[in-house]
């Protein structure tokens, strides 16, 4: 069941992520920044519920509001078809508000399970829900938009949106992560090592992959000539490679993550580099076919981590944290590639992307140090 709640949430929300930005460029005609404040919208609400809401509920309130963003949600998706370039600012903050209350309580769903191997194991399984359902999603709506618009794509991914609200009405939150009550403190947690490594290993990646989901597929209609089909289908076969690595995460969940994160770091900036010497459409493919592994990789190892670095009574609230920073960040980062992509065109973003992989890692690489050297003392 959370397997099927998790592929309809990241399904249509990722056809929000990918579609809006198309919509905003060639019916609105906005420009970059403008792009990427749209964008941005999205993020910053999902920042808000999850960071500010979410987090310093008590558990027992969780499964309402819970259940009233499955509602909203299954309420405001269609209203895209029918929006206007100020309407689809307002739609866009209250779906984004809604995500953030949905995503961090599955996270924490999965991972409650009191043993450490099952319990890690059925967080790579919820990882490998998001690659599958980003997968068939685009690939879904390439197929869709050889035959209608992409207002009229809303109307189809629709269905995944009641679909979220049907399964949210039978979830069963467990009885202890109903009366568990938080007790950590966000200071000891935001500052913590513990939290600041997983936190700047998901940042190396996910700075780019908000990157691309905003202008990669604006980056093959405006370099390559593709068609709004072909755009959004490279992004089915960019998923397929991070589903590849979720699913073999999950079936051998990894005892040594530290391995994992540097195989992520040479790919991500291969990958990158590809990317921005890309001449033709084929090349792009192949970066994007790279760039899938560490996306499909990053994340799972992040969560990791924080199962392995918090208590349960810590963990509740440190998901939340994490979830709401990342997507507040995640609405930033288009508003500033928005502007950079003005100045240096997508072109070159990506090979400045490069040099923001090998910032983070090096800061995850402090961090994961000072964890060892306070376990060892």
């Amino acid at each position: 069941m959370i397997f099927t709640l998790t592929f309809a949430i990241r399904a249509s929300n990722n056809m929000l992520i990918t579609t809006i930005p198309l919509i905003s460029a060639y019916i609105f005609h906005f420009s970059s920044v403008l792009i990427g404040v749209l964008s941005s919208i999205l993020s910053i609400s999902s920042f808000i519920s999850s960071f500010f809401v979410n987090s310093r509920l008590d558990n027992s309130r969780r499964r309402e509001l819970f259940l009233i963003s499955s509602a909203t949600y299954a309420v405001v998706f269609p209203l895209f078809f029918v929006a206007n370039c100020i309407l689809i600012f307002i739609l866009s903050f209250i779906a984004g508000f809604s995500l953030g209350i949905l995503f961090p309580n599955i996270i924490t769903l999965s991972g409650s399970l009191n043993d450490r191997k099952m319990s890690e194991r059925m967080l790579a399984l919820y990882t490998t829900a998001l690659s599958l359902s980003l997968i068939i999603s685009p690939g879904l709506e390439s197929l869709i938009l050889q035959r209608f618009s992409l207002r009229e794509a809303f109307i189809f991914f629709s269905f995944l949106a009641f679909l979220v609200l049907f399964i949210s009405l039978k979830v069963r939150f467990p009885e202890s992560h109903e009366r568990r009550e938080i007790s950590a403190k966000a200071r000891e947690i935001l500052f913590s090592p513990r939290f600041l490594a997983p936190f700047f290993n998901n940042l190396m990646y996910d700075i780019p992959f908000a990157f691309i989901e905003v202008f990669g597929g604006i980056y093959a209609i405006e370099y390559f000539h593709a068609s709004y089909s072909m755009a959004t289908f490279l992004f089915t076969l960019y998923f397929l490679t991070s589903f590849i690595g979720r699913a073999l995460f999950t079936l051998r969940a990894p005892s040594n993550v530290f391995r994992i994160i540097l195989l992520n770091v040479a790919l991500s900036v291969i990958g990158l580099f590809l990317a921005f010497i890309s001449f033709n459409v084929i090349l792009y493919v192949i970066s994007l076919l790279i760039l899938g592994m560490p996306h499909g990789l990053t994340y799972p190892s992040s969560l990791v981590l924080i199962r392995r670095n918090f208590r349960d009574e810590e963990r509740s609230a440190a998901n939340s944290y994490f979830t709401g920073i990342l997507m507040g960040l995640g609405g930033i980062v288009p508003i500033i590639m928005g502007g950079i992509v003005s100045l240096i065109g997508i072109r070159l973003s990506f090979l400045a992307l490069t040099i923001v992989v090998i910032v983070f890692f090096s800061l995850f690489f402090i961090k994961q140090r000072e964890i060892k050297n306070k376990e060892s003392s």
